[in-house]
């Protein structure tokens, strides 16, 4: 039996993971045998750090107490250089939370139709950011209920809860504008007070996008024709209030497609709704890109092609179209699947070291991707951030739970530590980048490796162990040579994130997957989910070389890093 997720097609029921094969069962086999070469001091190109994206659906999420205990995370991994973007941000609602919701009441209008801003939720919204030293990723949207142009009688909020069918979703938030001079208006106005409030030069660092996902209806009830309108209008009135503004978009669902080939022209060569010149203005481009889980057999399988595949059919896109070419490009969306908040057997790898080993796999040929399509990557922004107060592990796709963060966040931590300079790094295991948009990783595992080192000559290798099966297999027994390190190398340690280390989930599960737990099992919970660097010594050094031997689980994501004298 396959089972398939889709956005359309829910499951019936949220399914709690207290297990998962791969999590419990032992290795299976002797190790594997794996050969790493490293070169430190030959560099392979710039490495962007394009990891420090994130988002979510929910915006009140991150006023909430476990929101932001994970922003004060999520802005310490590379500070003041982390970004979030979140929907909802100018939707109707008195601010309380909800699956796939959130709101900010910014805009009523009077009983006369005269506008009223009231900026105090979305406010305290970016407040919390910016005391994390985190910048938005400003989506402009969704409509206000005031200024929908919704038929009579279709509700605003909708009632979608996990298990029911994605279009649900689609209320009275998701349609045009019944003015677009008024929703002009409020960009202008919004843009206007975020300047006052948090100053022109942070304000021109942020990236301004309208909507998301217009290419679907389950967000956008409206033409091409009429979010083209949308869009000029928006960023017109974002330029009017301060001229120096990031603006782009358009963040299409995958690649977009025929819908995309028409945005980047109407942005090119078109007549502009708001401006009536021709071209709107253009500083970077965005697209989604989601893999595909499947349920076969009694265990998850990944479906990692599915996400390369959308993001080399987006890349290709862009590239295709000259006077955008060399634009920053932002995957607005990046992740396994495509509905953070909806549950399934399929979506079980959330918890655990799958989903870290996936996210490790996957970035390492994004990478690789926009360095053959030679795009100018920008960033790369993963769709999960936490779900308040829902039960210990209950499946969503999130970096934490209750406060407690997952493996996945320590796959980001790790990349916090890798330099910005590309070193040249080779493993006798690691799949193919064609193979793996061919095949996925269905036969031998995918043990692979990316390297880099910082101008004051740190390095450190990444290693991961990947497969899209669920399913246990042997170790690796990696021989990891490192040469060109000259006479300044110091002290290596190891990072690692697998079934015994970094891995809350692991120890929830020896708890006996308490629902409550108590002060103690928390903090216990805490500490399990931290890595704790290891202090590893060569076992053998000869000039500028050194070999070192490690054991990588399947599933299992390392970092060695050798530090400057």
């Amino acid at each position: 039996m396959i089972l398939l997720l889709r956005r359309w097609a829910m499951p019936a029921a949220l399914a709690f993971t207290a297990a998962s094969p791969a999590q419990v069962a032992p290795p299976t086999g002797s190790p594997q045998p794996v050969r790493i070469a490293v070169d430190a001091s030959r560099s392979a190109g710039p490495l962007p750090p394009v990891w420090r994206f994130f988002g979510a659906d929910e915006p009140n999420y991150a006023t909430m107490k476990d929101g932001r205990k994970l922003l004060v995370e999520l802005g310490a991994l590379r500070p003041d250089q982390v970004y979030f973007r979140a929907h909802n941000l100018l939707t109707s609602g008195d601010g309380t939370a909800a699956f796939k919701w959130g709101s900010t009441n910014a805009y009523t209008e009077d009983q006369d139709g005269k506008p009223v801003y009231d900026w105090t939720v979305v406010d305290r919204i970016i407040d919390t950011y910016r005391a994390r030293g985190i910048h938005p990723y400003l989506q402009i949207g969704f409509m206000p209920e005031a200024l929908s142009s919704a038929p009579k009688g279709t509700p605003y909020q909708h009632a979608w809860r996990p298990g029911f069918a994605y279009r649900l979703v689609a209320t009275g938030w998701s349609y045009p504008p019944a003015s677009y001079e008024k929703w002009g208006e409020l960009v202008y106005r919004w843009t206007l007070h975020n300047v006052e409030r948090y100053g022109r030069a942070e304000v021109e660092r942020w990236y301004f996008e309208v909507w998301n996902e217009p290419n679907q209806r389950d967000y956008w009830q409206g033409t091409p024709e009429e979010f083209y309108r949308l869009h000029d209008v928006g960023v017109d009135a974002v330029r009017r209030a301060l001229p120096t503004a990031r603006v782009g978009g358009p963040d299409l669902a995958g690649n977009g497609g025929t819908y995309m080939d028409g945005f980047l022209r109407h942005v090119t060569t078109e007549r502009n709704y708001a401006t009536r010149q021709i071209g709107t203005p253009t500083d970077f481009l965005s697209f989604h890109a989601k893999g595909m889980p499947s349920f076969v057999d009694g265990h998850v399988r990944m479906g990692i092609a599915t996400q390369l595949i959308e993001v080399d059919k987006g890349f290709a896109r862009i590239a295709a179209v000259p006077a955008l070419a060399a634009r920053p490009i932002v995957i607005g969306e990046s992740d396994p699947e495509g509905c953070a908040a909806c549950p399934g057997p399929q979506n079980a790898y959330r918890n655990g070291t799958m989903y870290s080993s996936y996210t490790a796999a996957s970035f390492a040929r994004i990478w690789e991707l926009a360095a053959r399509r030679r795009v100018n990557l920008e960033g790369v922004l993963s769709w999960s951030f936490e779900f308040e107060d829902q039960p210990w592990f209950a499946g969503y796709r999130q970096l934490a739970t209750n406060g407690v963060a997952l493996p996945v966040l320590n796959v980001f931590r790790l990349f916090a530590r890798m330099g910005s300079e590309k070193i040249a790094a080779t493993s006798s295991a690691e799949v193919p980048l064609d193979r793996v948009m061919a095949d996925g990783v269905r036969g031998a595992a995918d043990i692979g490796t990316l390297a880099t080192r910082t101008a004051a000559g740190r390095v450190a290798v990444l290693i991961w162990h990947y497969h899209d099966d669920d399913v246990a297999g042997p170790d690796a027994a990696v021989r990891l040579s490192v040469a060109g390190l000259g006479q300044r190398a110091g002290a290596a340690t190891v990072w690692r994130v697998d079934r015994d280390h970094g891995n809350a989930f692991s120890a929830w599960q020896r708890m006996g997957a308490p629902q409550s737990p108590d002060a103690d099992q928390y903090a216990n919970l805490e500490a399990a989910s931290a890595m704790s660097p290891e202090l590893v010594r060569p076992t053998t050094a000869a000039g500028a070389t050194r070999t070192y031997d490690l054991v990588v689980p399947r599933q299992g994501v390392a970092m060695l890093v050798i530090e400057p004298r």
